[in-house]
């Protein structure tokens, strides 16, 4: 049985000013997919987002706090389009994930969030076949 972590319980460890923006950022996504369920990925240290799809849901956003800044990131972030290039990770070399960082006292501009997060369930949903697609289509 898998043991079930509150992300209150899992945010209790960090510092205040982490906690109220891991709030802030876990509200964008709630709002911007109110059916999405949250849960901690214990072994990734994040609040994982699943969409209500096939039996068990399919991953698609997550809310990864740091001692000193957290991260709202998406897990096909590669196919959002971001012409104002707010988006980190591809100079991590990371196949897909694309997030944005903040730190204490950063303003949270929550609307450009709300609608990188509508996208990316809304990538994360298509059939695999249709996000290669995707990929192809960026590289022409």
């Amino acid at each position: 049985m898998i043991d079930v972590l509150p992300p209150e319980a899992f945010l209790e460890g960090y510092p205040d000013d982490i906690r109220a923006m891991a709030a802030t950022l876990r509200g964008v996504v709630r709002r911007a997919v109110p059916d999405a369920t949250e849960r901690v990925r214990a072994g990734w240290r994040i609040i994982g987002f699943d969409l209500p799809i096939g039996k068990r849901g399919v991953y698609f956003a997550f809310v990864a706090p740091e001692p000193i800044h957290v991260h709202l990131g998406w897990a096909h972030g590669i196919h959002l389009d971001d012409p104002e290039r707010r988006l980190e990770g591809a100079h991590l070399r990371l196949r897909k994930v694309r997030y944005v960082t903040f730190r204490p006292g950063d303003e949270i501009d929550e609307a450009p969030l709300v609608a990188f997060t509508r996208d990316a369930a809304r990538i994360a949903a298509l059939p695999r076949e249709a996000r290669l697609a995707l990929a192809l289509d960026r590289e022409t």
